[in-house]
């Protein structure tokens, strides 16, 4: 394996500004193996003068940007980066965000998913070597920084030594979460027209305008695109690698790449602690289980499975669309004082090597609520939290329902001759607000 080209400083070099009560931040850049500088803030304790473990986190979606998914935060909706770095430094971190390829201030050419491997590996073993690491680097992450986790992963990088997984991180991309059992899903079209209106990189201004002002629900209309006539022509990076994905409809090497298909990459993960945190209206639900399930059968190390009734990085929330879930819904006073504090509470033990006594899984069952609507209008479903052994929980069983013509789900089958029909008209689909 080739390691990075480390730009290797003196934490006395860097430009370290004071953030928070003692908190400093200092902008670190590094080159991975084929010469590109990626761009990282450094968030630590003492200007860096101290050597602690190092929390990594690779984004897309700017180092310095506040997400959703980052939770409230001394009264912060979303909490800020500096916010929520300050609370890991506090507890004895060093943290790391960064800035993917091609995206924010890194260099490079953006090519969603498939260059995080070998720049996640790179990353960690900088990461691992700078002045400011005790040499022990821990990844988390949510959505896409959870891909970019088991890309890296995949690649056996020595210096990794533990996992928080959130939201992501493909067991095979090709079934769900790129395509859904080979047919694409649309959300990366969405999401590249989102981003590539946001990114300059490939144009200038007039080009990141040219991409907003397109009629995105008339192109809608008019699939399948092609390119050079797509909404994306305009800033060509996200165009190649949009139908690059949507190009490659049957399985094969393409989906086996690294960043793509941890359940072929398994194998050679570092046997490290991980924790799998998703729910069950996540685009991402089926890849969690699955890691969870391959890690815990290939590995000793410990690996935990959280899920939640949630919609994808909405932890806080109690309710999902039109249904409420109960007080208990929400991560706050269920799983642990708040998503911060879950966090560095998994890593601090993990990082001690304090034997992990959790169940291995934590589950989030639905029902048993009143039944009546509340006063935002939603049902009152409610749920409660349970744990187990395995997932499934040992104590279930496959059940088979039939639908019968008048409706009903049934265990026994319908008479024979029965049928039930529908029209369906692509061009007239079911609508959906995303995800599950």
């Amino acid at each position: 394996m080739t390691h990075a080209t480390h730009l290797r400083t003196s934490a006395s070099e860097l430009a370290w500004e004071p953030v928070a009560d003692g908190v400093w931040r200092a902008v670190a850049p590094m080159r991975t193996r084929d010469g590109t500088m990626l761009v990282a803030d450094v968030y630590a304790g003492d200007a860096g003068r101290v050597r602690r473990p190092v929390l990594l986190e690779r984004t897309p979606y700017g180092r310095r940007k506040a997400r959703p998914s980052d939770a409230v935060l001394d009264g912060a909706d979303p909490a800020s980066p500096e916010v929520v770095a300050a609370r890991f430094v506090a507890r004895g971190f060093v943290v790391v965000r960064q800035d993917c390829r091609g995206r924010g201030d890194s260099e490079g050419r953006f090519t969603k998913y498939v260059d995080e491997a070998e720049d996640g590996y790179d990353s960690v073993a900088w990461a691992a070597a700078q002045p400011w690491s005790d040499g022990r680097v821990a990844t988390m992450g949510v959505s896409y920084s959870a891909h970019a986790q088991t890309a890296l992963a995949a690649l056996h990088p020595e210096a990794l030594v533990a996992m928080f997984v959130d939201s992501g991180g493909f067991a095979s991309a090709y079934e769900s979460g790129v395509r859904m059992g080979g047919a694409f899903e649309l959300k990366q079209a969405t999401w590249a027209l989102r981003r590539a209106a946001g990114d300059a990189r490939d144009g200038d201004s007039l080009a990141r305008q040219a991409v907003a002002d397109e009629p995105v629900e008339e192109w809608f209309r008019r699939l399948p695109w092609r390119r050079g006539h797509s909404p994306l022509r305009h800033v060509p990076a996200y165009e190649d690698y949009f139908f690059d994905q949507w190009e490659h409809e049957d399985f094969g090497p393409w989906w086996t790449q690294p960043a793509l298909y941890a359940r072929g990459h398994a194998h050679r993960f570092p046997d490290v602690p991980s924790l799998h945190l998703c729910s069950w209206y996540d685009p991402y639900v089926r890849t969690a289980v699955e890691n969870f399930q391959t890690l815990s059968r290939l590995g000793e190390a410990p690996v935990r499975l959280v899920l939640g009734p949630w919609t994808h990085g909405r932890r806080s929330d109690t309710f999902a669309g039109d249904v409420d879930l109960g007080p208990e819904a929400a991560l706050e006073g269920s799983l642990a004082e708040d998503y911060v504090a879950m966090r560095a509470d998994w890593f601090t033990a993990r990082l001690a090597g304090v034997p992990d006594s959790a169940p291995p899984v934590r589950w989030f069952l639905m029902g048993g609520g009143p039944g009546d609507v509340d006063a935002q209008g939603r049902l009152r479903h409610g749920g409660r939290w349970r744990t187990a052994d395995t997932w499934p929980p040992g104590s279930t069983a496959p059940r088979q329902f039939h639908l019968h013509p008048d409706g009903v789900l049934a265990e026994a089958p319908p008479a024979p001759g029965h049928s039930i029909s529908w029209d369906h008209d692509p061009a007239d689909p079911v609508p959906t607000i995303g995800g599950r």
